[in-house]
């Protein structure tokens, strides 16, 4: 905790984890991932455990781990 900055939620990041769980049917902690990025305007979020390519909302999922070609 002393290297890094501990991020906690806020009300409007908690509710947009819980439209995400809702609307694109994401588990609990993808839905906070994704809440965190969407909040913050980042375009891209890196994980093998969301569908590649997919698009949530303004976020787009690239797995870091697929071949080169396929990505």
């Amino acid at each position: 905790m002393a290297q890094f900055p501990v991020l906690y939620p806020t009300e409007h990041q908690f509710r947009m984890a819980l439209y995400g769980m809702n609307t694109y049917r994401l588990s609990w902690f993808d839905a906070h991932l994704w809440a965190y990025a969407e909040d913050n305007g980042l375009t891209e979020i890196l994980s093998e455990d969301l569908q590649h390519g997919r698009r949530y909302g303004g976020v787009t999922v690239r797995n870091p781990f697929l071949p080169y070609g396929l990505a």
